[in-house]
């Protein structure tokens, strides 16, 4: 046994998967991590950053502050991108790379952290779970419904550690406003109120190609997308309004709020039965994604959840209501604030930090607070938000099956045909 044990790698320790469960026990009893201490060289976790623009750099920084992680590639298709984040970290030129592919072959990294445009996040996911790396990927994290069930399964088939970067459920204001709806402390949950954006950027009314800049590999960016001429409002933070590359504000801060309100439901393995949506959508220009929404969905246990523009997730009970934002935890009666959760009563998951939520779930191999299936299922909620505004009728949704009940129109909806040569 000893033999054994000597010979495993802390490389093999963190892939999981290969060892017995006698052998990831019995490992850190002969070398723990109080002799030469979690930020030791040889204990880091390596990281990749895929994607290093605005988040992927705020990503990346932060990664690289915990004393038990090093970012040692980064990944980018924007050259200026690439070398900004170099230069942060203070890399060699050999560990920056165009491809992701190229840094996913890399048998030293641990884990990748993945900030790409939405239409990338599930296809470099499942590159990254099938190389034997754990990840952490930002929100929305899907583009399309079936997609996302393909990533939940594959992340399940190599026993990876996925962690979607819906921040909120690390935040205390947040744990703090579920745990006290799902202990019924506004007495039965009826409604929830979502507030999100309309599209904060201005859409040129008219557009014209444009030439790709010097160092951006604009195909590569496309991906999976279908091909279209560039134009500087196509890429970097206004993708999101496109539907080609994601689902405007109704999965950019509906992944955060809906996330919120699917945790206070105790839905965060199902979703809505029911949908009904309303949107107002751009008439020129490049945007297409709706610039207001309003969507009432309807749950299995009767519980509804409106959603219109504004922030936040208000909870409304018989008994009361708790609203909750960042930075901000409001109730009616404000005593409602004040109650202690019981050792005998529900206790959500606890989480302080996301980011070290992920790192210390890679060591452990538990499911970190926003895995796989939840940042699926939020996502979901979201894509059929959209589906019922660009559809403009009701539908109802099969939340096990994950297929709309009865209408062929919408389920074509739930897949997008990929550019080749991208397949999951």
């Amino acid at each position: 046994m000893s033999n054994k044990i000597t010979n495993i790698s802390r490389r093999d320790l963190l892939k999981g998967s290969a060892l017995t469960a006698v052998t990831a026990v019995a490992l850190p009893t002969i070398v723990p991590s109080s002799v030469f201490g979690t930020d030791a060289p040889s204990n880091r976790i390596t990281m990749g950053c895929i994607g290093t623009g605005g988040q992927g750099s705020s990503n990346m920084k932060g990664f690289n502050a915990k004393s038990d992680c090093q970012v040692v590639a980064v990944c980018d298709v924007d050259a200026g991108h690439r070398e900004n984040a170099r230069e942060r970290i203070g890399l060699d030129p050999k560990s920056c790379y165009n491809d992701f592919r190229e840094l996913l072959a890399k048998d030293d990294i641990d884990a990748v952290s993945i900030a790409t445009p939405d239409h990338w996040h599930v296809p470099t996911s499942i590159a990254a779970v099938r190389s034997g790396k754990d990840v952490y990927c930002e929100k929305p994290l899907t583009l399309t419904i079936t997609e996302g069930r393909t990533l939940v399964e594959e992340v399940k088939r190599y026993s990876r550690v996925f962690q979607t970067g819906s921040q909120q459920r690390s935040s205390s204001e947040f744990h703090k406003a579920c745990e006290l709806v799902v202990n019924g402390r506004i007495g039965h949950l009826h409604t929830m109120r979502v507030g999100i954006s309309g599209n904060n950027r201005t859409c040129e009314p008219t557009w014209a190609p444009e030439p790709v800049p010097e160092g951006f590999d604009y195909d590569m960016w496309l991906g999976p997308a279908p091909w279209e001429p560039y134009h500087h409002q196509r890429c970097h933070y206004e993708f999101r309004f496109m539907l080609e590359y994601s689902g405007g504000q109704m999965t950019n801060w509906g992944a955060h709020h809906l996330d919120i309100a699917q945790w206070g439901n105790q839905s965060d393995d199902t979703g809505p039965v029911e949908i009904r949506g309303k949107g107002e959508f751009p008439k020129t220009g490049l945007f297409t994604t709706a610039l207001n929404a309003e969507v009432e969905y309807t749950y299995a246990n009767g519980v509804k959840i409106f959603l219109k523009k504004g922030g936040g997730t208000r909870f409304e009970g018989a008994e009361g209501w708790i609203y909750v934002n960042r930075g901000k935890l409001e109730a009616e009666p404000k005593s409602l604030l004040d109650s202690v959760i019981g050792p005998d009563e529900i206790h959500l998951y606890k989480s302080n930090d996301h980011k070290q939520n992920f790192l210390d779930c890679i060591r452990s191999r538990k499911d970190p607070i926003c895995n796989a299936e939840i940042g699926h299922r939020t996502s979901t909620v979201c894509h059929l938000g959209n589906i019922s505004m660009l559809l403009d009728r009701p539908l109802k949704w099969d939340p096990q099956k994950e297929q709309f009940i009865g209408d062929d129109e919408a389920n074509r909806m739930l897949w997008r045909p990929r550019r080749a040569p991208w397949r999951l």
